[in-house]
């Protein structure tokens, strides 16, 4: 058994931030390896994706359950059978509560379409479309008791087409979304974060390099 620490990925669907996050760790690029795959929902297919790399997998069905409260401290017993030192939320459908958020305090990590604060909630790259923003991206962010509204660890910036479509522009911010969710979860397990009220501070890193750039470019 590796003695790598151990994450706890949480998917309700296809789990394609939980693909990335897997190769990022087989290749090295995390100090750390996927322990426990989650899901409330049996048919999820990134439970298929964790069986063929070998990675335990568990079903918590929220259905039964009487409390979102009862289904979280479920999650919370299953989550600390298997030693995870971290938790990331991949496409987990659900609206946890504080039983959940304080068993892993600053220790639970989402990944959300859109440059947060803006369009936070369902749809972000509806959201953005229907706003009329030229850039729009992604947001990985300690979860807290908000709804998208903890603190921003990584962000990546996409450019939005005047021709994109939802799907379009949905498919630009993924791509960003497996580049920085494997970032974000290196600096964790690194040590490199400091979270202080809102703001989270990375040691070691340097200053982005100033940069201008208009949507159009014309």
């Amino acid at each position: 058994m590796s003695d790598r620490p151990v994450i706890a990925v949480l998917v309700s669907g296809s789990g394609s931030n939980l693909q990335a996050i897997i190769d990022a760790s087989e290749r090295g690029e995390i100090p750390g390896r996927v322990g426990l795959v989650l899901s409330n929902k049996a048919d999820a297919y990134g439970l298929a994706r964790a069986g063929k790399h070998g990675i335990p997998t568990a079903v918590v069905d929220h259905k039964e359950f009487h409390s979102r409260e009862a289904f979280d401290a479920k999650l919370v017993e299953v989550i600390r059978a298997s030693g995870a030192v971290l938790v990331c939320l991949a496409g987990f459908m659900r609206v946890v509560t504080p039983v959940f958020l304080r068993a892993f305090p600053h220790r639970i990590l989402n990944i959300h379409p859109a440059l947060l604060p803006s369009f936070p909630g369902t749809h972000g790259p509806a959201q953005a479309l229907r706003y009329g923003v030229r850039f729009s991206g992604c947001t990985v962010h300690f979860l807290d008791e908000g709804v998208d509204t903890g603190p921003i660890v990584v962000q990546a910036v996409v450019p939005v087409h005047e021709d994109d479509t939802e799907e379009t522009l949905a498919a630009r911010i993924l791509k960003e979304e497996h580049r920085i969710y494997p970032m974000a979860i290196r600096l964790f397990l690194e040590g490199r974060l400091t979270v202080q009220g809102r703001k989270v501070t990375t040691k070691g890193a340097g200053k982005i390099p100033d940069f201008s750039r208009r949507n159009p470019d014309a």
